[in-house]
């Protein structure tokens, strides 16, 4: 990054008109023609290197997707696990190349189906796993030694690897032939999301126990996918997004090296997770500036000497919030457009969202249109021929240096505060991101932000749309089964694995052997977050 003074635009200039001029989403300035004088001190062999090399802004890749396209990972989750396996089954048919998993609202908070904070959110947003039978039904038929699995999970996410795991092992696969990623990231919960269970700090330790677990016994997992789409979801700017997330990444490390591990032995697994929205240019500068500034910080913050350590590695998912109920098919522009910033920016492994989801879950038909999506980017565009093309672009490397600028003025301020954790019981980077949501949603009232369909353009007919059905009768079959389940297995044996969990709890010991012996006794998800809500209590925000 050049030694330029920080040039902070107040988050009420997130327009793209006005009549002052022209703003990316972070308030960034467009000026009507970038030149060389926009690029004064750039160093391209410091501020770019070569893709795959430090500091990684062209990619962590060599040649990029002329070796390997991206990974194709749709988002799959809903109702039983029969009915998801299914659907896993169907993508894989039309050419998916990884799984990714949601699971529904009970799973994520650590109920189980038959719970009665459960009634009417069973199955609902993503699938109900409350067992290990719920898991082994899941993965039915699919080769977990070939196949990657990518799960969204944070709060019960040890739970579902270890779930994981029991079935790999119940087919013959060992861990170190297991290979996906759990998202894990519990920090981002607390700023944006809210599917948390546990205060942050015990939190930590189930995260940190995670790494310490997985280097050992299941090498090849990633993790932790640091997560940047949730926070962008909730409304904040590009480069909040980046700096968000890379300030709860900071935190990460700092935990895991402060538990006692060792950098290189945990870092080249950690993962990251960003959203892709509609201000094409700024994205594609995002990604580049996020790659960019995890390089110097692992490096020169961190002291990494192993190169993995310092390659951001990131899936992306097409932005959730940019989708319109109105005029649902302008989805597809969006989403194919969100697609390019994000192949154009670098990504390992993409999502991109049905165009009937401002409505409800994808159907079947828009579903494999998204995947289409992406297969027609990868394969007919040209862009997967050379690795970053948009390299040495004045436009894109102004915007990529601003977008490092803002985010690492984010960072120091965070820094200031005692870190994530300390920022986030502050609520600093809450406040952030409601203001900016804000001021986007002003900017939108207004008219200076336009929303095709929605304030421009929009339509007084009323178009009927096929929506994702939710089956009454598989959430009670779900609620059934975890209720025979806990009458026909040991009890007993369940009763003194829990002990030992929350024996484990009390102590200082890694908490997943025991979380695992749990579970293969068919200890339930519930069960095992409500022995860890008794030692840990439940987060209760200020």
């Amino acid at each position: 990054m050049r030694n330029r003074q920080l040039r902070r635009k107040p988050l009420t200039l997130i327009v793209v008109t006005s009549a002052n001029g022209r703003f990316t989403d972070s308030g960034i300035e467009i000026k009507p023609v970038y030149g060389p004088d926009d690029l004064e001190g750039f160093a391209p062999e410091s501020d770019l290197g070569t893709p795959g090399t430090y500091p990684y802004t062209r990619g962590v890749q060599p040649t990029m997707y002329r070796g390997r396209l991206w990974t194709m990972r749709q988002y799959a989750g809903f109702g039983t696990a029969e009915a998801t396996n299914e659907r896993f089954k169907f993508l894989l048919g039309a050419g998916q190349t990884g799984l990714s998993c949601a699971f529904d609202l009970p799973t994520q908070m650590g109920f189980d189906s038959d719970h009665v904070r459960a009634e009417g959110e069973v199955g609902k947003v993503g699938v109900a796993i409350s067992s290990l039978e719920d898991m082994r039904l899941l993965l039915s038929g699919l080769p977990l030694d070939e196949v990657t699995t990518s799960m969204t999970i944070n709060s019960t996410a040890s739970s579902l690897l270890l779930m994981y795991q029991l079935v790999g092992e119940e087919q013959g696969v060992s861990g170190d032939k297991l290979r996906g990623t759990i998202q894990n990231d519990i920090l981002k919960e607390y700023v944006a999301r809210g599917t948390y269970i546990y205060p942050p700090r015990p939190s930590m330790r189930l995260i940190v126990d995670t790494f310490a677990y997985c280097a050992k016994e299941i090498p090849n997992w990633n993790t932790i996918s640091i997560s940047g789409y949730h926070i962008r979801e909730a409304g904040s700017t590009a480069a909040q997004e980046v700096a968000f997330t890379l300030a709860n990444g900071i935190a990460y490390v700092e935990a895991a090296l402060a538990a006692g591990l060792k950098l290189d032995d945990f870092a080249p697994r950690l993962s990251f997770f960003f959203n892709a929205h509609n201000n094409f240019f700024e994205e594609i500068a995002k990604f580049r500036a996020a790659r960019r500034l995890w390089a110097r910080i692992m490096t020169e913050r961190f002291k990494a000497t192993d190169p993995k350590s310092a390659m951001l590695r990131f899936h992306t998912q097409t932005g959730g919030s940019t989708l319109t109920a109105q005029q649902p098919q302008n989805n597809v522009v969006r989403v194919t457009l969100q697609a390019l910033a994000a192949a154009l920016g670098g990504t390992q492994s993409l999502h991109t969202n049905g165009f009937d989801e401002a409505l409800g879950l994808p159907t079947e038909q828009a579903a494999k249109l998204a995947l289409r999506t992406q297969q027609i980017v990868g394969y007919e565009s040209g862009i997967a021929d050379t690795a970053d093309p948009l390299a040495g672009s004045y436009f894109v490397e102004s915007l990529t240096d601003e977008i490092e600028e803002l985010a690492t003025d984010y960072i120091k301020r965070i820094d200031e505060m005692g870190g994530a954790v300390a920022a986030i019981e502050a609520r600093f980077m809450q406040d952030e991101i409601e203001t900016a949501a804000y001021d986007f949603a002003r900017a939108v009232d207004r008219g200076d932000k336009v929303v095709v369909g929605v304030n421009k353009f929009n339509e007084t007919t009323n178009q009927k749309n096929d929506v994702f059905p939710i089956d009454v009768e598989q959430q009670r079959a779900q609620e059934k089964r975890v209720r025979e389940l806990k009458l026909r297995r040991d009890n007993a044996a369940v009763t003194a694995a829990l002990d030992e969990l929350a024996t484990a709890a009390r102590g200082s010991s890694n908490l997943l052997y025991p979380m695992k012996t749990a579970l293969s006794r068919m200890a339930t998800l519930g069960e095992v977050a409500d022995t860890l809500r008794g030692e840990f209590g439940v987060y209760q925000p200020s």
